[in-house]
């Protein structure tokens, strides 16, 4: 697989927060089930400490951040390291276009928020596509 083929998908960490578990989520049904192929992701913790080979590797791979809140922990992280930050997600945002979806919740997700995460990873399985060709 080239560089040019592969797309780094970095979540919050969101501990203990329900939205933080629903990026976790999708982030893994992204990389395991929809693009296995050609998503990876990696520890943000490595990020934050400027765990070098991690750095290196943002910086010359596209990558995604996806967010459980609006303090955007993966997207600033990402930009701190001079990442290749080409698209990013909230949580919150998905929400709002789903609000019958309850996501409830923190080391098992309910239904609900189940769904919420794989239309998540769906449409970030889209950016992910629309990154690959474009490249």
């Amino acid at each position: 697989m080239t560089k040019n083929s592969l797309v780094y998908v970095i979540p919050c960490s969101g501990i203990g927060k329900t939205l933080g578990t629903v990026g976790r989520k999708a982030t893994y049904k992204l990389i395991e089930e929809l693009r296995p192929q050609e998503t990876r992701t990696t520890c943000l913790a490595l990020l934050t400490v400027g765990d070098k080979a991690i750095v290196d590797k943002i910086r010359n791979v596209p990558c995604i951040s996806i967010d459980g809140c609006p303090v955007r922990c993966a997207q600033k992280n990402i930009e701190a390291s001079k990442g290749l930050l080409l698209k990013r997600f909230l949580v919150t945002d998905v929400l709002r276009k789903n609000r019958n979806l309850k996501p409830k919740g923190i080391i098992k997700l309910n239904p609900e928020g189940e769904k919420l995460a794989m239309l998540l990873a769906k449409e970030v399985a889209i950016t992910v596509d629309n990154i690959i060709r474009d490249e």
